[in-house]
């Protein structure tokens, strides 16, 4: 659940075996480490989740609100099976915080809150289970749970807590880790997976145990006979670069899953408003690559179908729960083009090509690299798009800013029947200054081992831009390795205002056979403004994108909470500032320079609202190139001046690191962020 009083509560999250894993920028990440040595606890030998959990928490959408009631929870079980979530492999209706009254009764027993639950909680366990579903409650590893109000957790009351929880029919706990006294949290969670195990044994109910310490304790090395899952991160916030920092952490720990023992990255943000339908896709493919509990946290009473669909997509679906249980690992990283594969069950690799960077990234690998046979070709599916081509081996795209082309790949014998992959590609700067002509080059690449015939390239703009292809267009015959390029001249109207745009780039083509395919590349272009001459404060410019590691960037205040506009006066070691940016680390803001201006300064420190934890490293760079850095300051420490030359960049970036300690809570200031043009 989230904590609802401070973010300084989250420690920790990871060792040093995820530390070669976090990028030194919002957009770079370091080579992979090498694989890590299976760990030497055995999995609980009880036959249960065997596959990563599949469900609903309520938390992320309803937090403590009087709508999270037994009438919402009914709701959510028939949506599971009217819209076909059911079916799809969900199964955990699950409760979180604030079900339960403040104080127990004169027996020591929780008490359902009578406002939310009038007929108890068993009465909604029963109703879940009429719909052929399970049900899941929370509860904390402390004396009261996680909630400022402060309801009674199962320090001490573990034995009783288990045994009520498995008479009302609860087949799954959740068990935060708050207000745990500082008792061991080894012997915290011990004790309730004992007393787990002596409820089912009186009463035939056995309970999923997912271990929620943030992964304060590494519980990776240690709890693969204590739970079933265990969270290796602090909490998740619907935000990118709150998704992208958890990813991070969580996929070195690829050795320490399997059957009956996951780690887990928190729920899914999937159509909760923060994040948009690409973001969501990766997403969910990178929670079910890496074979993560899928735990949906939207508010499914509302949900559009676009959501439905992503959480509904049967293909990638299967990539997490694929019984082999192996979570994904890391081919490559370089430059934020992430490859991660996952060995399955039948011999093949499920592949995601993950791009965190702001703008489109060619990534690729091959056959080869993902430990596949030798084939002469190889059936080659896409999981979002759910059509079938061969490969002669080469696995790439262009995957758009933020995007995950998620495919599996076999060596079946089968790749005769489909139509050979393309590969489309942009050259080019996507940065367009309204009125003024730019040129992008497009390319169609065969990749598979047949060639491709009739091939068509189209690239089409927003109502009123002007594309005009200067090249050919089509192309008789593509054999293997060959490309379609064609050179396109691409004008913005002259009033176009400052921001995103999308050009579609499609190309169809044809099986020698005559099987028809066709392959589409939604491309975002930037139309941009050079600042002004001056000096500018950078609270007061647009900018081209933003990811930051909890909630969003805020403008001339602090970062604060989740939401929009919550944070306080940005303050360093006792001094206030009034101009600035207000960021959490791991973050990155960019902006448009057009080759125009020579220095950004700043005063950069944590802000005295992170408590005393915090710790973060500012950097500038300027294009690729890093041009100024502090090196990592703490919160004991004033604010420190910071400035670079940026001459000749055309986008110059602001970037926070966590200080490569693997803490999260690290709320950091650019006071008084200035740029001269």
């Amino acid at each position: 659940m989230r904590h609802l009083l401070t973010r300084t509560t989250r420690r920790r999250v990871v060792g040093a075996l995820a530390a070669a894993f976090l990028g030194t920028t919002g957009l770079t990440a370091p080579t992979p480490a090498a694989p890590a040595e299976a760990p030497a606890a055995p999995a609980l030998d009880d036959g249960l989740a065997r596959t990563p959990p599949m469900g609903f928490n309520n938390w992320n959408s309803t937090h403590c609100r009087a709508e999270f009631n037994e009438q919402m929870v009914k709701g959510i079980a028939d949506i599971f099976v009217d819209k076909g979530l059911k079916d799809a492999g969900y199964q955990y209706v699950n409760l979180d915080d604030c079900w339960a009254l403040p104080a127990r009764d004169a027996n020591g027993k929780l008490v359902p809150d009578p406002a939310r639950f009038p007929n108890g909680i068993k009465a909604v366990a029963d109703y879940v289970h009429s719909k052929g579903l399970k049900f899941g409650i929370y509860t904390s590893a402390g004396t009261k749970t996680c909630n400022s109000a402060g309801f009674p957790g199962a320090l001490g009351h573990e034995y009783g807590d288990a045994q009520q929880f498995a008479e009302w029919g609860v087949d799954y706990l959740k068990y935060d880790n708050c207000n745990n006294q500082g008792v061991d949290a080894k012997s915290r969670y011990t004790t309730m997976r004992d007393a787990l195990r002596a409820a089912s044994r009186s009463t035939g109910r056995p309970i999923v145990y997912s271990i929620c310490e943030w992964g304060e304790n590494e519980p990776w090395e240690w709890a693969a006979d204590v739970g079933h899952l265990w969270r290796t991160t602090g909490d998740i916030s619907d935000t990118w670069g709150s998704m992208l920092s958890i990813l991070k952490q969580n996929l070195p720990l690829a050795p320490y899953a399997g059957p009956g023992h996951w780690n887990d990255p928190d729920m899914l943000e999937v159509g909760n408003g923060g994040m948009t339908d690409t973001e969501y896709r990766s997403h969910f493919s990178m929670w079910s690559i890496m074979a993560a509990p899928l735990l949906i946290g939207s508010d499914l009473r509302s949900a559009s179908d676009e959501t439905f669909d992503i959480l509904g997509n049967k293909e990638v679906i299967a990539v997490d729960q694929d019984p082999l249980g192996k979570q994904g690992s890391v081919v490559s990283s370089e430059g934020g083009r992430w490859v991660v594969a996952k060995e399955m069950r039948d011999g093949s690799r499920a592949v995601a090509l993950f791009n965190e960077t702001g703008s489109a990234q060619r990534i690729a690998t091959t056959a080869r690299a993902l430990g596949l046979p030798e084939a002469d070709a190889y059936t080659l599916r896409d999981l979002w798009q759910h059509k079938s081509y061969n490969t002669a081996g080469a696995i790439s795209a262009t995957v758009p800013a933020h995007g995950t082309i998620l495919v599996r790949v076999s060596a079946d014998g089968q790749w005769a029947k489909n139509p050979p992959a393309v590969e489309l590609g942009l050259d080019g700067s996507t940065l367009v200054e309204p009125g003024k002509p730019s040129a992008l080059t497009t390319s169609v690449t065969d990749l598979g081992r047949t060639p491709a015939t009739r091939v068509s390239v189209s690239l089409r703009g927003p109502e009123g831009w002007t594309v005009k292809a200067n090249s050919p267009t089509t192309a008789a015959i593509l054999p293997t390795g060959r490309a379609l390029r064609t050179k396109w001249t691409v004008t913005a109207p002259a009033d176009a205002p400052p921001g995103s745009y999308e050009l579609t780039l499609k190309a169809t083509h044809r099986s020698p056979s005559g099987v028809r395919a066709e392959s589409v590349l939604p491309l975002t272009v930037s139309v941009v403004v050079a600042p002004p001459s001056g000096t500018s404060h950078l609270g007061d410019l647009p900018w081209l994108s933003s990811a930051n590691g909890w909630g969003p960037v805020e403008r001339d205040t602090s970062n604060g909470e989740s939401a929009a506009g919550d944070g306080n006066p940005l303050t360093v070691n006792g001094v206030v500032y009034a101009k600035g940016l207000g960021v959490h680390a791991e973050s990155t803001v960019e902006y448009y320079t057009g080759k125009a201006c020579e220095t950004v300064t700043a005063q950069v420190g944590v802000d005295d609202e992170e408590g005393t934890e915090g710790s973060v490293t500012f950097e500038i760079w300027a294009d690729g190139t890093k041009a100024a850095s502090t090196g990592v300051l703490t919160n004991a420490q004033a604010a420190q001046p910071l400035s670079a030359d940026v001459s000749g960049a055309q986008v110059v970036r602001l970037v926070t690191t966590d200080g490569g300690d693997g803490i999260t809570s690290d709320h950091a200031d650019w006071a008084e962020a200035s740029l001269g043009c």
